[in-house]
């Protein structure tokens, strides 16, 4: 059973939660946990914290034990840009897009074998 948690306009590019997504995909919930806990990047905490929420809705809502979930998929989805201008020389201005994220996780309880991984590429 799939078990997913999202986290909304987070306040960081796409591009640097990427980063630290690609780290969890696969792995054992409780490992990953771990792991995020010491990289020093924002978007570890972030990501930490939604899975913390993907693996708490699984308790509750679908009675399902952490000790057997892996975290399926990690997807770091773009969020809208606040667009903003900044004073350069000669009166002039240039724009800034600060991006948000969208970061989703999905978890499952089963154990993917090696011949459904290849059907699916």
């Amino acid at each position: 059973m799939e078990v997913q948690a999202l986290t909304k306009y987070t306040r960081m590019s796409p591009k640097k939660v990427r980063e630290v997504a690609r780290q969890v995909q696969g792995r054992p919930a409780a490992e990953a946990l771990d792991l995020l806990r010491f990289i020093p990047r924002k978007s570890a905490r972030l990501i930490a914290k939604t899975l913390t929420s993907a693996i708490a809705n699984a308790e509750n809502n679908n009675n399902l034990s952490s000790d057997d979930l892996i975290v399926k998929r990690c997807l770091v989805e773009e969020g809208p840009a606040f667009k903003r201008f900044r004073p350069v020389g000669r009166g002039s201005a240039h724009p800034i897009r600060k991006r948000t994220s969208h970061i989703r996780i999905v978890l499952t309880d089963e154990v993917a074998s090696p011949a459904a991984n290849s059907k699916e590429q």
